[in-house]
């Protein structure tokens, strides 16, 4: 849409909720693959509350860099996960 009250960088309300919430499972996911309970319980506490710290951001340009940072943080967790099962 190129209206001009709707950039091309502009995104629907849902369209950045369903990014967060998929960000949210796939952390999740990645969390649930940590062999010792305690760092997996530890680590999904830690996404919950982080989660629920930033629930009240309104500021799209605020929202999509903790979408980001959430995405660095996600690979980072990967790797390290990558990296133990070696």
């Amino acid at each position: 849409c190129t209206h001009p009250h709707h950039p091309a960088s502009f995104m629907a309300p849902w369209d950045i909720r369903q990014q967060i919430l998929l960000l949210y499972r796939r952390i999740l996911q990645t969390i649930w693959q940590v062999p010792n309970d305690c760092d997996c319980k530890y680590l999904k506490d830690w996404a919950r509350e982080e989660f629920k710290r930033n629930k009240s951001a309104t500021e799209e340009d605020t929202i999509r860099m903790m979408i980001t940072q959430g995405n660095m943080q996600l690979k980072e967790l990967e790797k390290t996960l990558a990296l133990a099962k070696s």
